[in-house]
């Protein structure tokens, strides 16, 4: 039961990364500027749009090792 909620949880977080990363702003702009990033302030250096993305990519990267990492240990026994 527990490796297969964690191999939904392991696709789920996938396919949220490649949306998360994709999201994100290029050397070009990226998708994020169609999101409201393009308005950024001029002391932070970055919006709170490009912020927010980025602790939700950090988050989605570290359940998706979280469920790595419990799978091996799962198939391992």
């Amino acid at each position: 039961m527990i490796e297969l909620v964690l191999n939904v949880l392991l696709v789920l977080t996938s396919v949220l990364l490649i949306v998360l990363i994709l999201l994100h702003r290029g050397k070009g702009g990226g998708l994020s500027s169609m999101f409201g990033g393009a308005v950024s302030s001029q002391l932070s250096g970055s919006s709170v749009v490009e912020k927010n993305l980025n602790r939700l990519t950090v988050f989605a990267g570290l359940v998706w090792a979280v469920c790595i990492v419990g799978l091996g240990i799962l198939l391992k026994v």
